[in-house]
């Protein structure tokens, strides 16, 4: 075995891999989805397909990223040589998480052994199917959805297969990106390819492989230490959602975490069955969704490789909202259930462990609009300016905004002045909304008021998720972070009510979207008043619930703290609390 240096060393080299693969996507893709938003991810996987670096990229993507690597092995088996590439995206035959998600993987050889796969998991701007931009919030069976990929060998030994090639690109309403855009994911893989053979290099076939395995059994251990430090028990979680996409229906994911020893048990026993709507999750989806969570509960230092994950074992009923099967659509199951799932497995975390509690985040309830660009072919508007906010954690705020939860930070939120470039829009207002975030000793992320007119008839797909129920749930005496409002108001001045989901076309409109806050962190009573003055005066508190909810009296006039004010301010509501009457 490896010693540990050598092994600090070998995992520092595979994460520059990965970074340096991201950086070749960025600077080489021609979509905005990529070069600007970042909506894709590399990761390095061993000969056997388990997942050891993802440093450069989306946790959604990379989580199940050995179920792809291991859906090539399963399917071409010896059957794979030096310069073949290939390409898949199918939830239910080939590892995938969602259909548009696409995965370059490329084997790499280093003296005639298969010693490791470059991969590339990316979102692409439109696959075909029932609606433009991939996401068809109409869809009742995977193959509204669009292009299904098995494993298939796009690159042999170095050679393209054109024939199959301009299948994929026929496939797409934007093929200018298609063509551009996997260009750029398989030059990445090489890049990644080159590296690891230099790696091979100074290390030796046989030691690499060592450090492939001793990196796996590192992290192995590492979570069984912070396991091991939870007290034994049962423990449960809960997120729900009100749609199935086509009529309000209340709908669950629950989770029981059983932690015994160094080991724990993910049990989705009593989640609700599949639905007709696309948020239905596949079951990498579903693994990369709970160990994006435990990796963000525990020490962010432990790493983020399938060895890490050993000591999890996974219960996901066949049928249900976590692990549907076919035909059950899913392209929304990488925000939702993606995010529902992780809100349950925080809950059930943070009652083993409540300091390290994190607070619930804001739902995605911003649409897409597709129209034909200023160059004349199709585009779609991904509306991440109208994105939500983040929730709390000891020690620190939700962050303002945030695009996808399950990006975690990941996916950039493009600028609004590029967007007005690129695509028929003019954003009105991208601001900092009021009173959006849920209170807290640690507040939750704000969110933003969103406008922006689309200057042309667009087909629309909405997912408005959070705009009901408040989802951002508060912990530890924190309080629930804000609803999603969204509205359409036609130029002609008809009327138009947006539905949760389907899709629609309309002529040129406002969108006007109030993201919800996340969920705030601790009792808002114990949060530094010069902390709420702050906030309030960036217009994130008002100066009505900075009084009402945190105590903090603010001197209009000199737009100070009150000191004495506050302090019997908090004091009269720390006593209404005690003798307020059970509910």
């Amino acid at each position: 075995m490896p010693d540990p240096i050598t092994l600090a060393l070998f995992q520092n080299r595979l994460d520059y891999i990965a970074r340096q693969m991201g950086w070749v996507m960025i600077r080489t893709a021609r979509s905005p989805i990529f070069n600007q938003a970042h909506d894709f991810s590399c990761f390095v996987a061993d000969e056997s397909g388990n997942l050891v670096s993802q440093a450069d990229g989306i946790p959604i993507h990379t989580g199940g990223g050995g179920f792809a690597v291991r859906a090539v092995l399963e399917a071409f088996g010896g059957d794979i040589s030096e310069g073949d590439v290939f390409v898949l995206n199918d939830p239910y035959v080939a590892g995938g998480n969602h259909l548009p998600d696409w995965v370059i993987a490329r084997p790499v050889f280093y003296e005639s052994d298969l010693a490791a796969f470059t991969c590339n998991r990316a979102h692409q701007s439109d696959i075909g199917g029932g609606a433009a931009g991939t996401y068809n919030s109409s869809a009742t069976e995977i193959w509204h959805e669009g292009l299904r990929l098995p494993p298939l060998r796009l690159i042999e030994q170095g050679s393209t297969r054109e024939d199959l090639w301009q299948l994929l690109i026929l496939n797409s309403r934007m093929p200018h990106f298609m063509d551009g855009d996997l260009r750029a994911m398989c030059g990445s893989t090489e890049i990644g390819r080159e590296l690891v053979v230099e790696t091979m290099e100074q290390y030796g076939l046989e030691a690499g492989l060592q450090c492939f395995s001793g990196v796996l059994d590192h992290g192995d251990a590492l979570l069984r230490e912070a396991i091991a430090e939870l007290p034994d028990g049962v423990y449960e979680g809960e997120s729900g959602f009100d749609d199935d996409c086509f009529e309000e229906v209340d709908l669950k994911i629950v989770v029981k975490i059983t932690i015994e020893g160094d080991e724990t048990t993910v049990d989705f026993t009593g989640t609700d069955d599949q639905i007709r709507g696309f948020k239905n999750s596949s079951l990498a989806n579903t693994y990369s969704s709970i160990y994006s969570a435990i990796s963000t509960f525990f020490d962010t230092s432990i790493p983020r490789n399938e060895g890490t994950f050993r000591s999890v074992s996974v219960i996901a009923p066949e049928g249900s909202l976590v692990n549907a099967r076919p035909p059950a659509p899913m392209t929304m199951c990488t925000l939702f259930p993606a995010q529902h799932i992780v809100h349950a497995v925080w809950q059930a975390l943070g009652k083993a462990d409540p300091d390290n509690a994190c607070a619930g985040w804001g739902m995605c309830a911003f649409p897409l609009s597709s129209a034909a660009g200023y160059d004349g072919r199709m585009a779609t508007t991904y509306h991440w300016g109208g994105s939500p906010g983040g929730g709390a954690v000891s020690g620190r705020d939700g962050f303002p905004q945030v695009s996808a939860m399950s990006a975690f930070g990941a996916l950039i939120i493009p600028n609004a002045e590029m967007s007005e470039q690129l695509f028929p829009v003019q954003v009105e207002c991208q601001e900092l909304r009021c009173d959006g975030a849920g209170a807290g000793t640690y507040r939750g992320g704000p969110g933003v008021r969103y406008v922006v007119d689309v200057l042309l008839p667009s087909e629309f797909s909405f997912r408005g998720e959070g705009l009901r129920v408040p989802r951002a749930y508060g912990t530890n005496g924190g309080t629930d972070g804000t609803i999603n409002t969204l509205r359409l108001s036609p130029v002609d001045g008809s009327d138009f009510d947006a539905p949760t989901y389907g899709i629609r076309n309309v002529g040129p409109t406002r969108i006007e979207l109030v993201s919800g806050g996340g969920g705030g962190w601790g009792d808002p009573l114990d949060r530094s008043p010069e902390l709420v003055l702050r906030d309030v005066s960036d217009e994130i508190v008002s100066v009505e619930a900075a009084r009402e909810i945190y105590g903090v009296v603010i001197d209009a006039a000199s737009a100070c703290v009150d000191v004495t004010e506050t302090e019997a301010r908090r004091q009269s509501l720390r006593a209404s609390r005690v003798t307020a009457p059970a509910a």
